[in-house]
């Protein structure tokens, strides 16, 4: 079905020396493909950082105060990755500042550990939320979807569902997502518990930095290793400053004497604490000195981006990948999303029905470089090209290897 062609993207060495096939990468910033390339700005601070030590702490309380400046949060956070992100929150929702209960998770025996959460917005990496000993609690139906005109969720759903074994509500961003932030907010903090987002993959825009914080959600979870381009390892909490401090007591390695206990005052202020806790939950996703170095160059260079020449450049390569595809007899092809708080516009292309884009993956995936395109819809024979990871060279090849494989 393939009909091989000589690559006319770049490789690096070190995937050829090791004998894996590369990926040219039109799916967008997918962790399973290496997420999103790191800025060469992130890349010189990691070499940097690499040659000496530091107290991590410190590099820390450093990432903390960045992260406060451009998200509007009282402090930040950085972890190994979005997902340990929400297994600290929800860690941190549960045992607060109690050294005890800290030492107790994930059993959860004798503490409040539910987080209330819409259906509709359960996915596989709420399974973190659970890993800190949380127990969901979802409401709401997916009536949405039946075009009746209901909605997934009411406000009272959730209000009905906090009670006095709740430690917080959960929420996932999305477009689509119901109710709005606002109005889950309200409600949390009508009945004293805070709000935690999953904002892992909605920046860009920029904006949305300090937009969900704005709304009052008290802790809210980024990756890294996507658009903001630092290492691929690293997540983001920003948020309340109590919070945070529970995370850093739960994630820092606190195999040290009480008498020489110093910790970062930015993060932790120690007469808030019963003593020095035990090695917590989130030990086991330690962030290493040249990761943090790396978000922090990382965090400092996006927020000085000029998002709308960035965004321009996407247009035009989705816009590019359209028009050709869209003449090819078995294709057609249009461009949706890149406008609000969508993240990056994206080629939509429908595959004619007498040709099949489950095959169509698979044989892109089976090229050399293999080709990955956005596969949610296989379904209904539709694939998509998300320019966010692709060069005009490495563009050209997708096309070229879509159209050869039809």
């Amino acid at each position: 079905m393939s009909q091989q062609s000589e690559p006319s993207v770049e490789l690096a060495d070190i995937y050829q020396q090791l004998g894996v096939r590369e990926v040219v990468n039109a799916a967008g910033t997918k962790t399973r493909i290496g997420g999103s390339r790191i800025r060469e700005e992130a890349l010189e601070a990691m070499n940097s950082a690499a040659e000496g030590f530091v107290e991590l702490g410190e590099l820390q309380a450093s990432a903390s105060e960045l992260i406060g400046e451009v998200t509007g949060a009282d402090a930040g956070y950085v972890t190994s990755g979005a997902d340990a992100g929400l297994l600290l929150s929800a860690a941190a929702a549960i045992a607060g500042s109690d050294v005890s209960a800290m030492d107790q998770l994930p059993d959860t025996e004798g503490l409040a550990d539910e987080i209330v959460m819409p259906r509709t917005h359960r996915t596989g990496y709420d399974h973190a939320l659970r890993a800190a000993g949380a127990t969901i609690v979802d409401v709401g139906t997916n009536d949405f979807h039946l075009g009746t005109g209901a909605t997934n969720v009411e406000p009272w759903e959730i209000e009905q569902a906090i009670g006095e074994d709740t430690a917080a509500v959960g929420y996932v961003q999305k477009t689509y997502t119901q109710p709005d932030l606002e109005t889950v907010v309200d409600i949390a903090h009508d009945h004293g518990v805070p709000v935690i987002v999953d904002a892992a993959a909605e920046v860009p825009p920029i904006e949305n930095l300090e937009r969900f914080v704005a709304t009052g959600a008290d802790l809210v979870v980024f990756s890294g290793g996507k658009a903001i381009r630092g290492p691929q390892t690293t997540g983001i909490v920003a948020g309340r400053q109590d919070l945070i401090q529970s995370i850093a007591l739960q994630h820092l390695d606190m195999h040290v004497a009480s008498d020489v206990w110093e910790p970062p005052r930015e993060l932790i202020d120690p007469a808030t604490v019963d003593g020095v806790p035990r090695q917590g939950i989130g030990r086991p996703m330690k962030v290493g000195k040249e990761e943090l170095a790396g978000l922090i160059r990382a965090l400092e260079v996006f927020v000085e981006l000029d998002y709308e020449a960035v965004s321009a450049e996407w247009q035009r390569q989705a816009e590019l990948a359209a028009e050709r595809l869209d003449h090819h007899d078995l294709l057609s092809a249009s461009v949706t999303g890149g406008e609000g708080e969508n993240v990056a516009p994206v080629t939509e292309v429908t595959v004619d029905a007498s040709a099949s884009a489950t095959e169509l993956v698979a044989a892109l995936r089976d090229e050399d470089p293999r080709v990955y395109v956005g596969a949610d819809g296989m379904d209904h024979n539709e694939i998509t090209i998300n320019p966010m990871c692709l060069d005009d060279d490495e563009l050209d090849y997708v096309l070229d290897r879509i159209e050869s494989n039809l």
